[in-house]
């Protein structure tokens, strides 16, 4: 160990993070300055990495929980040879710069993943653990091991408040994850001041209580941290949380320790005496110790041996084991294509709830896909989403792929992001739409870094029936539709439900909620023959009529059922229209948005929830056939009937 390179990389990165705070006069310098001998340690001599291919598949990964210290990853990218250079560094915080206010993934060199709200890391750092032993006992021989790493993380004060992070460590602890290694900065300061304001348990002893081994040590004491990580990696059966005693803002003048280092610049005096003290020319901003540049050299050139290494065995693992390096292939393929027939079949009139023809549908894509490994919230028999023979994950057995997540969906979301963006994983969770709240938080972020999870959302409408209004969805299709870049489906019947799947699986860089019914729903008749791809842009014509109708009746889900009873029953020319991606749909160039709602028509939209985002399609307000309103308890019939919303209600806005 190069005690005196650590050294100089610490100092480094307390200079750089105080002055990038400082000239963008915006972020948190004290997180960084007092975790840049963890970050130091972990890139210098603990992390299997290397800068030549940030997306070497067998490299450990890090997560930094706490996203708003995100100068220190920027500076020990910068030290370690990524693609982040200092006028990167200089530009923090700048509109289009590389080094944005927190990590964000696929924009920066070497980020694993975006955070920023507190505990999310976690709850990703468990789900690429995760991904590391499916891998690992996928494709590793006993000649030749081409998965072998870590996931290491660093959370604070804050990550250890939030409920998704207690969610997360509980499933982790009872999956034994012995390749996840987290590091705690307990600084014991938050934003208001000590953390004693609202947090005094003993998170040692809680993290053991999930099946964690906990560590102790000083966040300043490299060769004792080391030796932890050592302790950490000798304990195969359990996670492990170093707890470091840390000090925020560590190495400046007068501010050390205190909570205005946490989230402003430390101000130009303060800086002007920090580098005194440490040693740093005054008049010189943005400084890089000489030994640090030339201790990463040496770490440079030591990871890219290692990776080079690797390439060799992967390519004798590939020369012995055609078969498993053609699975390789599959499992890492960007460009994936379900066929029609490799999904289930129905006959015009089959009555199956969208729920249970999504079971057939992601079973025939887990076929299709063996890397498609997901589960529920303690909801897999309601959601119908287990994948049948294909085993359980556990802790005792990582080839299974139907994953048991208890009753956890905010941490759910973080674990199904985490394992997708790893590699190699296609990933799904699944709970009630109406707890889809729960994990909003991560479907956002997966929308916002553009990868491409699967939320299955069943039960998405006053159907549910006796379980009442607190089951029963109203605003909930809408609160998803407005998230940008989120594919939102909710089929008609089983048909639309395979072409939902397929659309979910195919995406690389997008993600997808598929919304589903408890109750059944016939399959109908399509009158477009090219339904399946119109199906992609958002909508298609499912019942048309004679000459120019006198209606179009917009309906999505099970009111496509609803609106097709409503146009039989009748007297007006009525086209119907199953809308199953509203903003799909409504992106589509006018030529094709009128080929399928014609201009000048009066147009009906019906979908069992609120009204929002309809009015973009009605004619009229009197025109939205929704439920802005909660439900009521009994059953699905029943409410719908108190309710007014039936097909004869429908009918009556039709021959207004």
């Amino acid at each position: 160990m190069d005690l005196n390179g650590l050294k100089a990389a610490a100092k480094s990165i307390r200079a750089l993070s105080m002055d990038g705070v400082q000239k963008a006069n915006s972020g948190h310098p004290g997180m960084p300055m007092g975790n840049a001998e963890i970050a130091s340690l972990l890139y210098g001599e603990v992390m299997k990495h290397t800068a030549s291919d940030s997306s070497w598949i067998d490299r450990d990964r890090f997560v930094l929980s706490a996203g708003h210290g995100s100068m220190l990853l920027y500076s020990i990218l910068h030290l370690a040879g990524y693609k982040v250079t200092l006028d990167d560094l200089r530009n923090f915080r700048q509109l289009g710069s590389k080094t944005p206010g927190h990590p964000e993934y696929g924009w920066t060199d070497g980020v694993e993943i975006t955070t920023g709200p507190l505990g999310a890391g976690i709850s990703n750092a468990v789900g690429m653990a995760i991904a590391e032993t499916v891998l690992a006992e996928k494709f590793n021989t006993a000649e030749h091991t081409v998965i072998d790493h870590y996931t290491y993380a660093i959370h604070g004060d804050g990550c250890m408040m939030e409920g998704v992070a207690s969610e997360a460590a509980s499933l982790a602890g009872h999956l034994r994850l012995g390749k996840l290694i987290m590091f705690y900065d307990s600084n014991r300061i938050t934003i208001e001041g000590k953390t004693d304001l609202a947090f005094s348990e003993d998170v040692g002893k809680r993290f053991e209580a999930y099946g964690w081994q906990v560590l102790n040590g000083d966040a300043f004491n490299v060769e004792e941290l080391s030796k932890l990580v050592a302790e950490a990696k000798a304990e195969t059966g359990k996670p492990t949380m170093i707890i470091m005693k840390g000090i925020i803002g560590k190495g400046a003048a007068t501010m050390e320790g205190s909570h205005h280092t946490h989230g402003a610049p430390l101000g130009n005096d303060e800086i002007k005496a920090t580098r005194e003290k440490l040693g740093i020319p005054v008049d010189q901003d943005f400084y890089v110790d000489p030994a640090a540049v030339e201790y990463f050299k040496a770490v440079k050139a030591k990871n890219d041996k290692l990776y080079s290494d690797w390439k060799t065995t992967f390519e004798a693992w590939a020369a012995a084991n055609s078969g498993l390096k053609a699975e390789w292939d599959t499992w890492f393929a960007k460009d994936v294509k379900i066929a029609d027939e490799a999904m289930p079949k129905y006959a015009v009139g089959d009555n199956i709830a969208t729920r249970s023809s999504g079971e057939k549908a992601i079973n025939a894509v887990a076929k299709v896909l063996p890397n498609l490994i997901g589960g529920s919230a303690d909801l897999g028999p309601s959601n119908k989403t287990v994948l049948k023979d294909m085993g359980e994950y556990s802790a005792t057995d990582r080839s299974g792929r139907n994953m048991h997540f208890g009753i956890r969906e905010h941490a759910m979301g973080g674990i199904v992001n985490g394992m997708t963006i790893h590699g190699g994983i296609r990933s799904y969770g699944a709970t009630f739409l109406v707890f889809a709240d729960y994990m909003r938080p991560a479907i956002r972020l997966a929308a916002l870094m553009s990868v491409p999870s699967v939320w299955v959302l069943t039960h998405d409408s006053i159907y549910v029936g006796e379980d009442g209004p607190t089951h029963q969805p109203i605003e909930h299709m809408a609160s998803l539709r407005i998230i940008p870049n989120l594919q939102v489906l909710r089929p008609a019947d089983g048909e639309e439900t395979n072409v939902a799947w397929q659309m979910a699986a195919e995406k690389s860089n997008q993600p997808t909620a598929i919304a589903l019914s408890r109750q059944d729903l016939k399959v109908f008749a399509k009158a477009d023959p090219d339904w399946k791809a119109n199906m992609r842009k958002g909508a298609y014509v499912v019942k048309d009529c004679a000459g120019t109708p006198d209606v179009v009746i917009a309906a999505t889900g099970s009111e496509v059922n609803m609106a097709l009873a409503a146009a039989e029953d009748s007297s007006k020319k009525v086209r119907v229209v199953s809308i199953a991606d509203l903003n799909t749909f409504l992106s589509q160039d006018k030529a094709f948005r009128e080929s399928v709602i014609p201009s000048g028509v009066r147009v009906i939209t019906a979908e069992a929830g609120i009204s929002y985002g309809w009015d973009k399609l009605a004619s009229s307000s009197d025109d939205v056939f929704c439920i802005d309103r909660f439900g009521e308890c009994g059953p699905a019939s029943k409410v719908a009937e108190h309710l007014g919303f039936t097909a004869a209600g429908l009918k009556k806005v039709i021959e207004k």
